[in-house]
């Protein structure tokens, strides 16, 4: 099955034409960085109005690429949420048009279940069932128990702000461009990551909920002390190890939990070469496969919705006139 994939979740406008949930034929997408940088964040009116204007020549794009035309596509995965709702009514919009002009099936797609399923584009390695999903994204982070592509649960998750928010509010502590996460990692690389013993938070035996805002907080308060005294390089490598550290730490709870073969790591801050790494290394000493997608499957991207939708089958597939978006989609 031949899919078209859109993804108009957040700031970034994203199409992709995937064949049978892998093999990525094209895979489109433009950022806004530029049009939001200045603001230190993303606006949702700027975001929801750059998708208007560049989502038909994206969809364009995406089939050119593949050499295919809208005909001989075998149906239209979109993000229907979670999201920016003005991004997200976009993108649905879009898609429920192209399937009624096409009379294509159509199916709607939960963002999360994107990235779950993005370790596995362009490669022939299958999921087997069950593994475990470490998600981490600006938005989220959860830890997910796939059972089967149409049965996932979500068996921990942050109490506060997600890992990448927590990366994008220090980022702004230091002082760094927007966006904020690439630019901590990037300073972190000449710093000490055990030069700042931040806190890491630590529920209870076997609890697998996380915390980040205590962290951010106890950033901002030692920068406030410390006035300038401590490389910003150092600052940035020891909080990004503190945010590592308790990631890994409960994904290490799960596995004491539950007999898994295989982990994956997803989610934009799955691109963050510490995190990723030290993922790899801990499947390495439990004995346990670990999967990271390829840095362009990480962040946003019209491939993962096309894969998620090819694999969830007819759970996914909707009534064209039916689809609303929907900013709080339950997982």
């Amino acid at each position: 099955m031949i899919l078209l994939g859109i993804e108009t979740s957040c700031d970034d406008t994203a199409t992709a034409v995937v064949r049978d949930g892998r093999y990525v034929l094209s895979n489109v997408s433009t950022n806004q960085d530029a049009f939001h940088a200045k603001y230190g964040g993303i606006v949702p009116e700027i975001a929801s109005r750059r998708h208007v204007a560049l989502l038909s020549a994206a969809v364009d794009d995406a089939l050119g690429r593949a050499k295919m035309s809208l005909a001989a596509i075998d149906g239209i995965a979109v993000t229907a949420g979670p999201g920016l709702i003005g991004s997200l009514v976009v993108g649905v919009a879009a898609a429920k048009a192209l399937a009624f002009a096409a009379r294509k099936p159509l199916y709607a797609v939960n963002h999360l279940h994107g990235h779950i399923f993005a370790a596995f584009l362009d490669t022939d390695r299958e999921p087997t069932y069950p593994f475990l999903t470490l998600l981490v994204s600006g938005g989220h982070t959860q830890l997910v128990d796939v059972a089967s592509a149409t049965e996932l649960t979500v068996i921990g998750k942050t109490r506060d702000d997600a890992a990448g928010e927590a990366f994008d509010k220090t980022a702004r502590l230091l002082d760094l461009p927007f966006p904020g996460g690439p630019a901590l990692e990037a300073l972190a690389r000449d710093g000490n990551p055990r030069a700042i013993a931040f806190p890491r938070y630590t529920p209870g035996a076997g609890a697998l909920d996380l915390s980040f805002s205590g962290l951010k907080t106890s950033v901002r308060t030692f920068l406030e002390n410390d006035r300038g005294a401590t490389a910003r390089a150092d600052i940035a490598a020891s909080f990004q190890a503190a945010v590592v550290d308790v990631l890994i730490d409960r994904v290490s709870r799960a596995l004491n939990a539950r007999d898994y073969a295989l982990i994956v790591l997803s989610g934009g801050v799955a691109a963050n070469t510490v995190l990723a790494d030290a993922f790899r290394a801990l499947g390495a000493k439990r004995g346990v496969e670990a999967l990271v997608p390829e840095r362009r499957f990480c962040t946003d991207n019209a491939a993962m919705i096309a894969a998620a939708a090819e694999r969830r089958g007819a759970v996914a597939r909707v009534d064209a006139f039916a689809l609303t978006a929907n900013p709080n989609l339950p997982f």
